[in-house]
This record gives C-alpha cells, structure tokens and sequence, in this order.
C-alpha cells in the first residue's frame, strides 16, 4: 500500500490504541447470531462467525465483495436442518473434522464443524509482524467418539491484503480418528464473473463425466446461467519447494491468490458452480478430496489422527489488485519450478491431457 500515513513509529506516536487501525469486534444480530468484524488498513475486511466454528463470512476488499452469501444468512446451527439448508456461502466454510463429501448412513454433507461454536476469542496485535490476530477453540466431540480439538488463529496484516488461517488440531482420544479437513472457501461476483481465470500449476483430474465433458474449459469461468450443472476438478499441485502451493482466480486488473501449506493439504478440489442466483465457485484446499469417509476408507486415503497426534495447517488469501500485480501473480504461478506434491493420490480418476 501506498498510504505515507502507515508507519509504524507514526500510529505508535499518535495513538495507543491500536483498535483505531485494526481490531477484531464482536455483536449479535438480531436472529442471535454472533459476528466478529475484522478490519485493517490494507482495506480488506472480514466478518466471522464464531456460532459456526469462527468460519469467514462476508469479506469484501475496498467495498467490493469477494465471495457469495446465502440467502438468510448467516444461519445459526440446527441439528435438525441439512448442511446444504444451513449454508451460508462466504469465504470459508470448513468441512470435517471426519467426513467432507456426500451424505452417508449416519453422516451429512460436509460434516459437523460448521455447526460447532468457537470458544471466548482472544485478540492481539503482533508488532513484529504488523498484523492482528484472532485465536479461538472448537471442539468436536463424541461421548465414545471422536475428541478432536482445533485451535484456530485468524490474522489480518496492516499493509497487504491478506487473511491468513492457522490452524492445529489435536486427537484427545485415546483411539485414532478419521480426520479429514476441507478448505470450502466459496467465491463470488465480481471477483469471479464470465472471462475469470483459475491460475495453478497441476495435473487436472475430472470428478466425473460431466466435468470431463468440459474439461477443455476447466480453467475459465463463464457467465451466470440458468440449470448449470456443477463441476468438479481434483489438482494435483506443485510444491514450489518450500513446502508450499498456490492458486490465483484472476481477472484482467483484479484477483485473489492463495497459498498453502502443501505438506498437510496436498490436494486441491475446485468446484465450478456459475449458476444463475447462487453464483458460487469453491477454492478447497484439503487433506482429502470430498468424497465422504467411506470412500475414502476403502480407497485408501483416509487420514487417520493418532492419539495425542497434532497436525497444523495454513491457509492464506491474498487481494491481487492491478494489472501489473495480476500478470506478476500469473507469471509466478505458471512458470513455479519444484515437484507434484507428496500425499496427493488421485488413484481411480483419471487425469485430463488436453
């Protein structure tokens, strides 16, 4: 950014609060939902949702919004509604802790994090880094089942736009869980509108015949039309050799990076939804591809968490803005060197060579 006013030793020498630059604030709506807006400098800003497992909810960049919002929402969590009626679109909706993908016998769509509420927040300004940060609790816990804790740390930067997610989950159990954990993160007009582009250095692998039947046109997003049939690419990414892997939807001046750690989340599933009204394409980094514990039990990718096993996992979504920044970002992307990330196995699709 290029606003002469943000330094450091200026904001600290006129004010000694830092909440007049950034914060994290907390209210209720009406309907009782809890919400916490984040704001920076950078322009970017977010609202959370602590009811429903501090997932992302609105997030907008300079006024302009980033990513769909369900009609309704942000909903409360029901046990007695569906995952799909509870959706509220915004910029994440985690999936997990132990099934991300169709329903199945005694699971629904997704899992049960989103309907899991985040303990008391604790927020603080990290002066190294110039950044805000937000860190709270969920559990997800079974009497005789699963008892997985996840401890999740929400940043906003001073001078970038950027969101960065970190979080570490914890088997208390003394049996192994199935643990899968999906990114959802679900994007919306304008950032994502007819001649975006999905920017990622992968294998493509089509989820079914319907996506194989436009697998020509994986990367490029259309306009909004009516009985769109959703489709489905699973990538297998390359680790720049730093451990880490990235994608960019971008437009000609305009776009949105993200980056990850490719060790705990070597797959990427990219979903395509340009349908008229609910206008919404999935950005979802994962532990797993969304095909529901069962399957991937019997595929063999079923993650397993050990007793007193932790893993942590981060995911950042950077504002690209400019045409020279998105050419830069393009052209970082595409000509990445490094190796196809390790744990990623696509066995049973079969990659697209178009």
């Amino acid at each position: 950014m290029a606003n002469p006013w943000l330094n450091r030793d200026a904001l600290d020498s006129h004010s000694l609060d830092w909440r007049q630059f950034a914060d994290f604030r907390e209210s209720t709506l009406a309907n009782g939902s809890r919400i916490i807006q984040g704001y920076s400098p950078s322009g970017l800003d977010v609202t959370l949702l602590p009811d429903r497992g501090m997932d992302i909810w609105l997030a907008r960049y300079k006024g302009m919004p980033l990513t769909w919002v369900a009609p309704g929402s942000p909903h409360l969590p029901d046990y007695g509604q569906s995952w799909l009626s509870l959706f509220n679109g915004g910029l994440l909706t985690t999936c997990g802790l132990t099934h991300a993908g169709p329903p199945e016998e005694d699971r629904d769509v997704h899992g049960n994090y989103t309907r899991l509420r985040a303990t008391a927040p604790h927020i603080y300004f990290d002066g190294a880094a110039e950044r805000i940060n937000l860190v709270t609790t969920v559990q997800q816990s079974r009497l005789f089942g699963e008892q997985l804790h996840l401890s999740r740390k929400i940043s906003l930067y001073l001078k970038q736009p950027t969101i960065r997610i970190r979080d570490t989950v914890l088997n208390l159990s003394d049996e192994p869980s199935p643990f899968m954990l999906l990114y959802h993160c679900n994007l919306g007009y304008p950032l994502v509108q007819q001649g975006t582009e999905l920017v990622v250095n992968s294998e493509i692998y089509p989820r079914d015949d319907v996506a194989l039947s436009s697998a020509a046109s994986w990367a490029h997003y259309e306009a909004a039309s009516a009985g769109y049939q959703e489709q489905v690419f699973f990538h297998h990414v390359l680790d720049d050799g730093t451990g880490t892997a990235r994608a960019a939807l971008l437009n000609a001046d305009f776009g949105l990076q993200f980056s990850w750690d490719v060790k705990g989340l070597p797959y990427l599933s990219q979903w395509k939804n340009t349908r008229q009204g609910i206008y919404v394409n999935g950005i979802e980094p994962g532990n797993c591809i969304p095909e529901g514990q069962n399957a991937a039990r019997e595929s063999g990718r079923l993650v397993m968490l050990q007793p007193g096993e932790e893993q942590q996992f981060d995911l950042s979504m950077t504002v690209i803005d400019g045409v020279e920044a998105v050419d830069a970002c393009r052209h970082k992307i595409a000509s990445q060197s490094g190796t196809l990330a390790s744990g990623c196995d696509l066995t049973g699709y079969e990659r697209y060579n178009g």
